[in-house]
């Protein structure tokens, strides 16, 4: 028999998974062009060339030894230097290879951080709308979750609900800005804020209390904005990220943790990390991936071809009398429903072969996520089906 907290899994599986599924189960009888699946945050802009070019040059040149053997669970060192002179171009830190853990993705790094932190019943303060897995991160160390809202329509923390939220049990609050699903990025002000809150109640509590910053999507930002570097604000931060999407490389599974010098008892920290890396299972990041990253620090995917999808997608929506914000970053667009029932909504849109993800899943309830990172000619094709589902609900 599986486990208890497995048959809770099982039960609550992924709603985008879902989704996903159904795309290409109604692919099969409409076919692939006449369905239009926005369920999925799989990036569609490809990965920059010189990715594959510094593949083959590091498997010709790199000692196969070195190469695919172990390596500290924390990373090649090399590699970790490199990351963090990056980090230290960008962001005016003093960061070197000790502060940085290579994780197979942010997923992973975000186990290994609660895994080194979390005690029994203590609690997390999410962010709703969040990423869902977040909930079972926290609970596999036996953690709770703890749910602060974000306000509409800018998707800001509702701050005096944050404060009011932070208990002695609060060991960290996780924020994830450019979000999924909202695209919202938090100003410095918003940072700022939450830094001096956090602040005011490390000293109430007299104990630390962590700022987890999950950014696997800061490099995918649009009209200039920018996403600030949360460990120049507030010490105690721990910073997950993944070049997932900065990159378009999800499947490669390949990101690290960072942990500042300013934050409280860091070197216990980052050996808690490390030895986690390998108790969860993941013993290391891969290794090949590793070298690839090392060599494409300064690669960028094509963020123009995003924002074409996005303008277009936004114009579609606004047209048809949709209501939503039009996102800073990431690839998701974030739609208030018509009807209260995100799910009922979406279940209706199945009928024009259009497939969201209900927000209800994000702890969000009554709106919709819409990932465009797909290809440009859907979203042109799709406009059709999103003008039909708009005369259902009489939206204009």
């Amino acid at each position: 028999m599986i486990s208890d907290k497995m048959k809770e899994l099982i039960k609550n599986n992924s709603v985008v998974r879902e989704m996903f599924e159904e795309g290409k189960r109604l692919k099969k009888i409409y076919g692939d062009e006449n369905v239009y699946d926005f369920s999925l945050g799989n990036p569609s802009v490809e990965a920059p060339k010189e990715i594959k070019e510094n593949i083959i040059k590091i498997l010709n040149n790199e000692d196969s030894y070195i190469l695919h053997g172990y390596m500290s669970n924390s990373g090649f060192e090399d590699v970790r230097e490199s990351i963090a002179d990056s980090i230290n171009e960008k962001f005016k830190t003093s960061f070197d290879h000790t502060n940085i853990i290579m994780t197979v993705g942010a997923a992973s790094g975000l186990n290994i951080v609660f895994k080194s932190i979390i005690n029994k019943d203590d609690e997390v303060i999410v962010i709703a709308p969040y990423f869902s897995e977040y909930n079972n991160y926290i609970k596999n160390y036996d953690g709770i979750v703890s749910v602060v809202n974000a306000k509409a329509p800018e998707f800001y923390p509702d701050l005096k609900q944050l404060e009011s939220k932070i208990n002695e049990k609060t060991k960290a609050i996780l924020i994830n800005t450019p979000n999924n699903p909202t695209g919202a990025i938090y100003p410095e002000s918003v940072i700022k804020d939450i830094s001096n809150i956090l602040d005011k109640k490390q000293k109430e509590y007299k104990k630390e209390i962590y700022l987890i910053s999950d950014e696997p999507y800061r490099e995918l930002v649009y009209d200039g904005s920018e996403v600030p570097y949360v460990p120049n604000y507030y010490d105690n931060t721990i910073v997950v990220y993944s070049y997932s999407k900065s990159l378009s490389l999800p499947g490669e599974r390949i990101g690290y943790v960072a942990v500042s010098n300013k934050l409280e008892n860091n070197e216990e920290l980052i050996e808690a990390l490390t030895i986690a890396n390998r108790i969860i299972g993941c013993v290391n990041a891969p290794s090949l991936m590793q070298k690839v990253i090392k060599e494409s620090l300064d690669l960028k995917v094509d963020i123009d071809s995003y924002n074409r999808n996005r303008n277009l997608l936004y114009n579609i929506l606004v047209e048809n009398g949709f209501e939503c914000t039009k996102p800073e970053g990431t690839f998701y667009m974030f739609v208030k429903t018509p009807i209260k029932d995100d799910k009922e909504f979406c279940k209706i849109a199945k009928k024009y072969n259009l497939l969201f993800v209900p927000a209800s899943s994000f702890s969000y309830p009554g709106y919709v996520r819409i990932a465009y990172c797909v290809p440009y000619e859907m979203i042109e094709k799709s406009s059709q089906a999103f003008e039909k589902l708009s005369e259902e609900f009489k939206l204009k």
